[in-house]
């Protein structure tokens, strides 16, 4: 399933991040790519653990704990600290997979990737290019979405991002571990609560049907976050 997430950023907070984006210091992609991915990643990255990169992550992950839609469809477990990327001059990310798993910096813990999502952060019409091409089940998707919005999508997919010719493209990219790890079922209980969601407006909290739904949809979750 790929997931647009619209608006997760306002105008304001978009130009916030800009203002800082513009006077931090990039480095080379490359560091946090697999052996694989870094053959083939031509970017540069804002360092994990600058400070610009942790507070504008903090804003990221707030805005992510506060949408509806996102924790429907990620049931988040754990979210890797988001990272910030820049395209320009031709730069390009080949077709790759996302690594398996990955070591959280500053702790022992491991996070299994069962999601990638790409915040797009530039105006689409500032810059030609970089669309992140995604092979799907139906087919290959070509996505560029408006600066603000979110694409969330299996980490499983191979994907890359075209060269930028003309103008930046900057974006934030984040890895989730789910509570529900299989994807087909965590499909399944996110059209299930968006169905919960709809009936919910039409018949109001306290139907009987909406709270027989709600109860299947929470022991459904309670049996996949246990297997």
């Amino acid at each position: 399933m790929l997931l647009p997430i619209k608006n997760l950023l306002n105008t304001e907070q978009l130009a916030h991040l800009h203002t800082c984006l513009a006077q931090a210091e990039w480095a080379d992609g490359k560091a946090t790519a697999g052996s694989q991915s870094a053959a083939v990643k031509f970017n540069e990255q804002l360092p994990e653990q600058s400070q610009t990169a942790r507070e504008l992550g903090q804003l990221v992950l707030q805005q992510l704990g506060q949408h509806a839609l996102f924790l429907s469809a990620a049931l988040p477990h754990t979210i890797y600290p988001p990272l910030f990327n820049r395209y320009t001059g031709g730069q390009h990310f080949g077709m790759h997979i996302d690594n398996a798993l990955r070591a959280i910096p500053g702790t022992r813990q491991l996070l299994r990737t069962d999601l990638s999502a790409t915040l797009f952060l530039s105006d689409p019409a500032s810059y030609t290019g970089g669309e992140l091409v995604i092979h799907t089940e139906l087919g290959v998707r070509e996505i560029k979405l408006p600066a603000g919005d979110l694409l969330l999508y299996p980490a499983s997919t191979l994907h890359q991002v075209k060269p930028v010719t003309h103008g930046t493209r900057l974006a934030s990219f984040m890895w989730i571990q789910s509570m529900v790890q299989d994807t087909r079922y965590r499909e399944v209980l996110f059209n299930l609560d968006q169905s919960i969601q709809q009936l919910s407006a039409s018949l109001g909290n306290n139907h009987t049907n909406v709270v027989e739904l709600t109860g299947v949809y929470h022991n459904l979750l309670r049996m996949q976050m246990a297997s």
